[in-house]
């Protein structure tokens, strides 16, 4: 039985990783430090006999023997980050540092869960992964969009000097179940608000774009992308190129809760990205992977998920 460790696997992508690998017969090691991920996410994990929960800041040396790693472990939304920026840039430098150290000494391939917030405000639309990006490296987000492309520094550097084999997954916005109630993410936000019938905030007019991925068609991307050759390292743009502005989601999410809350405008905050799309091509190509859960239907599986949640 082959043993997997998904570090950051009580988060929202780590924990559904966690439980697909367990369907297909794999020993899951979950590492977490819980800053961000809860222990509600991997509960009826906890039970299974091919499952450990290990209380840990992939900060620190880690000591484990398995045949491949997952690294999902960092704060990811806004919200999150931001209250915490030396501690996430930590985990995305120091974190994804003693992962690689850990996989050069077992020889196993590992999966970096970067972000298409590597590319910054871009002013390539929409985004390939050849394009270098538009990121402020002083500002309030950099402690997150910095912090990744230095993991994707460390990755290839390790790749180049020391043969690791690596896999660099860009991650544009997912959702879907498991999602916290409070993490801050605009998909989260617009529908809780909408459910319990408060006023929906939108930062800046709304006409900014997002693509949204759900859960289980970006848990088969980064699986088809591990278990690909060796030589496919990467980067890998990873997301859903259906393109929708805050606004037009705010409206389709109201439409789908019966909801009459209202939809309030404040300013944008700093460095908040105009435009997300991802290119898919190489996932395409190399992978044979599209999304295929369209976002109606993806939110309406995230509302009644929230609807539960909340009790309404």
């Amino acid at each position: 039985m082959k043993r997997i460790l998904v570090s950051g696997g009580a988060g929202f992508i780590g924990s559904h990783l966690c439980r697909a690998l367990i369907a297909d017969g794999y020993f899951v090691y979950c590492v977490d430090n819980f800053s961000s991920g809860r222990r509600v996410s991997i509960q009826d994990l906890l039970i299974q006999p091919h499952f450990e929960c290990i209380t840990h800041d992939i900060i620190d040396p880690l000591s484990l023997e398995v045949d491949a790693i997952y690294n999902c472990a960092c704060p990811a939304s806004p919200v999150q980050y931001q209250e915490q920026p030396i501690q996430t840039l930590k985990s995305s430098v120091l974190g994804s540092l003693q992962l690689l150290e850990l996989a050069k000494r077992l020889q196993c391939p590992i999966l970096q869960c970067s972000t298409s917030e590597v590319y910054g405000d871009p002013s390539e639309h929409p985004q390939k992964e050849s394009y270098w990006g538009n990121v402020n490296p002083i500002g309030p987000r950099s402690c997150y969009d910095e912090g990744k492309r230095c993991a994707e520094t460390l990755c290839f550097d390790f790749h180049r000097q020391h043969k690791v084999a690596i896999k660099v997954a860009r991650i544009f916005n997912t959702y879907g179940p498991s999602m916290c109630i409070n993490d801050g993410r605009v998909i989260s936000n617009f529908i809780v608000s909408a459910l319990q019938g408060k006023p929906i905030h939108i930062h800046g007019n709304g006409s900014q774009t997002r693509s949204f991925c759900y859960i289980s068609d970006m848990i088969n991307a980064l699986r088809l992308f591990m278990d690909s050759p060796n030589t496919l390292t990467g980067p890998i743009n990873l997301g859903n190129p259906e393109e929708i502005s805050i606004k037009a989601l705010a409206t389709l999410i109201l439409s789908l809760t019966e909801s009459s809350s209202s939809i309030n405008y404040s300013s944008l905050p700093d460095d908040d990205p105009k435009q997300r799309k991802p290119d898919i091509r190489l996932a395409s190509e190399q992978l044979s992977w599209t999304p295929t859960i369209s976002l109606e239907k993806g939110l309406k599986s995230s509302i009644q998920y929230f609807k539960t949640q909340l009790n309404v």
